[in-house]
């Protein structure tokens, strides 16, 4: 494995602590102690993927974006019409 730069070393990737799963999310601040004391701390909340336990990591550690903000994931069906609804 090649890392990109000597830095990648120090932090380690990812890993659910619950299930084990690498696939985390950005989650959202939920309190103000989330929105300006972790930051001090270097750290961010994280959910996971799979399991979807709440966590908190290092800033540096890689994961990915919100779902809802990620463009493409969520997709909204169109309403059917009314003249196309089947109601009895």
């Amino acid at each position: 494995m090649i890392n990109d730069s000597p830095a990648q070393s120090f932090v380690p990737p990812y890993r659910c602590r619950d299930c084990g799963s690498s696939e985390g999310f950005r989650s959202r601040r939920r309190s103000l102690v989330e929105r300006f004391f972790l930051p001090l701390m270097l750290l961010k909340p994280v959910r996971c993927g799979e399991c979807f336990r709440r966590d908190y990591r290092l800033i540096f550690t890689k994961v990915r974006e919100r779902l809802s903000e990620t463009s493409g994931m969520l997709r909204v069906k169109p309403q059917p019409s009314r003249s196309q609804r089947n109601v009895a």
